[in-house]
C-alpha cells in the first residue's frame, strides 16, 4: 500500500471567551498544504482576523516540529487556537512487539 500524507487543520477556541460560549474543536483534512494554508488565510481574511500566516512559515514548522501553531488574541485575551498538523494516511504494518514463539508446542 502506498503511504500517503494528510494535513489536519484544527481551530481550538482557547481563553475566557470560551467559558461563556461553548465550542468544540473543528477540524478539516486537506491532501495538500498549500491548500490548507490558503483556506485558513482565506476564512481569516474573510472574518477579519489579520493573517499573520505564510506557506513557508508553516512548512518549516512542520518539518521541524511536526505541527504549526498560531493563537489568535483580541486585547490580550486568547480567543482561539490554529494547529496544522500532517496524519499518516496507510502506515508502514508493524508487528505490534509481538515476538516469534520461542519453540513450538506440542500437540497432545
Amino acid at each position: 500500500m502506498k503511504r500517503t500524507c494528510i494535513y489536519e487543520l484544527a481551530v481550538v477556541a482557547t481563553g475566557t471567551l470560551n467559558t461563556i460560549r461553548q465550542r468544540e474543536t473543528h477540524c478539516s483534512y486537506f491532501s495538500n498544504l498549500k491548500k490548507t494554508v490558503e483556506c485558513l488565510i482565506s476564512v481569516l481574511a474573510i472574518s477579519g482576523w489579520p493573517v499573520t500566516i505564510n506557506y513557508s512559515a508553516v512548512y518549516r514548522s512542520l518539518q521541524s516540529r511536526g505541527k504549526y501553531t498560531r493563537d489568535f488574541d483580541v486585547g490580550g485575551n486568547k480567543v482561539f487556537k490554529v494547529i496544522i498538523s500532517s496524519k499518516v494516511l496507510n502506515p508502514v504494518l508493524t508487528t505490534l512487539d509481538v515476538e516469534e514463539m520461542p519453540f513450538p508446542m506440542s500437540r497432545k
